[in-house]
């Protein structure tokens, strides 16, 4: 696969996403104006700011509509959460990023997490559910490996690495660690990188870590890479300047 073919390849895996933490109005709708004109899998927003999107984007290229909930903290209660994917869905989200309750799974309490993907998998229904692990806060390969497999147990159409909000993102070892599992599952499960891809090199070594460990060509329906920086990185290299 030459470069640009490459380069477009890794711009449909894109999830385009604005997640300030100081978000106004102003700022979200002056970053409207700014997207690059690439071919995404998916726009993530804060729940608040899907109504905008929503109307941007049915002048702009197709692309899934995602918001993330339980975020970034991971400490709501299942029925809270519930109710965040309700109101997602109704304000127009097709994909929900969910924050797996990962302090749970550092203390042990596997139960609650089973319970807790339970309801939100329910909760979702058919709407596309990536599960945010938040890798970078696991302490042990084995607890990045069970977060994933009970992920995949839960329902998830996705496993995701992390929120961007702590102190260290997506790493190689841990998409490595999280692929392996998904390779080994007995349905089709994407996987998504998040937090730290801020440039082209490291997003298509991720791509070609999937290629490799699952023997599948990357695609939007199994790989995801949540991207600001990065869209715009793309954006410079296959679109006419």
């Amino acid at each position: 696969m030459t470069n640009l073919l490459r380069l477009q390849q890794l711009a449909k895996l894109l999830d385009i996403t604005r997640l300030q933490d100081d978000e106004t109005e102003q700022g979200f709708n002056q970053w409207l104006q700014t997207i690059p004109a690439l071919t995404p899998a998916a726009y993530c927003v804060y729940p608040q700011f899907l109504a905008p999107l929503q109307q941007w984007s049915q002048r702009a290229l197709p692309a899934e509509i995602a918001t993330v909930v339980n975020f970034p903290g991971a400490d709501l209660a299942a029925d809270i959460v519930c109710e965040q994917i309700q109101q997602a869905k109704m304000a127009g989200a097709t994909e929900i990023d969910c924050v797996l309750p990962y302090k749970a799974l550092l203390r042990g309490e596997h139960g609650l997490i089973k319970s807790f993907l339970y309801d939100i998998r329910q909760a979702c229904d058919n709407t596309c559910l990536k599960v945010i692990i938040e890798s970078g806060e696991l302490v042990t390969a084995q607890q990045v490996t069970k977060a994933t497999e009970l992920v995949i147990e839960g329902g998830a159409d996705f496993v995701k690495t992390s929120t961007g909000k702590v102190a260290t993102g997506v790493t190689i070892e841990a998409a490595r660690i999280i692929l392996t599992v998904i390779a080994a599952a007995n349905r089709p499960v994407g996987f998504k990188a998040s937090g730290g891809v801020r440039s082209i090199a490291p997003a298509l070594e991720l791509v070609q870590l999937y290629e490799d460990i699952t023997g599948r060509i990357a695609t939007s329906s199994g790989m995801r890479i949540g991207a600001s920086a990065l869209a715009n990185d793309v954006a410079q290299h296959i679109l006419p300047q």
